[in-house]
């Protein structure tokens, strides 16, 4: 079963046509750094995180990293809508 979503030729692409699975996890300090991961569903590109991307944190609180992944996944899904890469 194909699990990429299919859209319309030449219909625009919206948030629902991207996955975004934020975290966060523990780093050797104590510390919290946030975790990401951006998947364009209608191809299965993913768009984070990619070879040198940055690291997100580290955060005193967990919310704060989990918060933060939140936050920059929907920045790339914006950037990934304006301007898609190929």
């Amino acid at each position: 079963m194909n699990q990429l979503k299919s859209r319309s030729p030449g219909g625009a692409m919206s948030a629902e046509d991207f996955a975004i699975y934020a975290s966060y996890q523990i780093n050797a300090g104590g510390l919290f750094v946030g975790t990401l991961k951006v998947v364009r569903k209608t191809d299965g590109r993913m768009l984070f995180p990619f070879q040198g991307a940055p690291v997100l944190g580290p955060y005193p609180s967990r919310q704060e990293a989990k918060e933060a992944a939140a936050d920059h996944g929907e920045l790339i899904v914006k950037s990934d809508i304006a301007n898609p890469e190929s």
